[in-house]
C-alpha cells in the first residue's frame, strides 16, 4: 500500500478540522440548547407550582365562601321561620281583635247621637225637678195637667212615682 499524496492528506485534514469544528459548534449549541430547555422547564416547573399553590387558595378561599353562605343561609331560614312565626300570631291576634275593631266602629258611629242625647240629659238634670209649690203653676202636678197620665187610663196616681231625669253613665 502505498502513501496518500501530501495534497490528498492536507485536504483529508482540513476536511477533518472542518468536521471537528462543525462537531464542536453543534455540541456546543447543543449545551446551550440543552440549558435553554433546562431552564425553560424550571421556569415552566416554577410556574406549575405558583399556579398549583394559587389553585390550591382558590380552592380554600372558595370553601371558607361556602360555609359563610351556608352559615348565612342557616340564619336566614331561622329568621325567616320566626318572621313566619310572628306573622301567624298577629293573624291570630288580629283574628281576636277584628270583632272589637268592628264594635268600636259601630259605637264611633253613633258617638254623635249618643253625645247629643248625654247633652240633653245633663240639660234635662240641670232644670231638676218642678216646683211642686207653686199653685199657680199649670203642670203642677195636679188634675189639670195633661202630662199626668199619658196613658189614658183614668184612676189613682198615688202609685207613679215623680219622674227625676239623670244619667247612669
Amino acid at each position: 500500500m502505498s502513501a496518500p499524496p501530501p495534497l490528498q492528506i492536507r485536504e483529508a485534514n482540513a476536511h477533518l478540522a472542518a468536521v471537528h469544528r462543525r462537531a464542536t459548534e453543534l455540541e456546543a449549541r447543543l449545551d446551550a440548547a440543552e440549558c435553554t430547555v433546562r431552564a425553560q422547564a424550571e421556569r415552566l416547573a416554577r410556574h406549575d407550582q405558583q399556579l398549583r399553590a394559587a389553585l390550591d387558595e382558590l380552592g380554600r378561599t372558595k370553601d371558607r365562601e361556602i360555609a359563610v353562605l351556608q352559615e348565612q343561609l342557616l340564619t336566614s331560614e331561622a329568621t325567616v321561620h320566626s318572621l313566619q312565626a310572628a306573622v301567624q300570631q298577629r293573624d291570630k291576634l288580629i283574628g281576636q281583635l277584628q270583632p272589637r275593631a268592628e264594635l268600636l266602629q259601630d259605637i264611633c258611629r253613633r258617638r254623635s247621637p249618643l253625645a247629643g242625647l248625654l247633652a240633653a240629659l245633663a240639660e234635662a238634670e240641670r232644670l231638676g225637678p218642678l216646683p211642686a209649690s207653686d199653685p199657680g203653676h199649670p203642670f203642677a202636678g195636679g188634675p189639670s195637667s195633661p202630662l199626668a197620665n199619658s196613658t189614658g187610663e183614668k184612676g189613682n196616681r198615688d202609685h207613679l212615682k215623680p219622674a227625676v231625669f239623670g244619667t247612669t253613665v
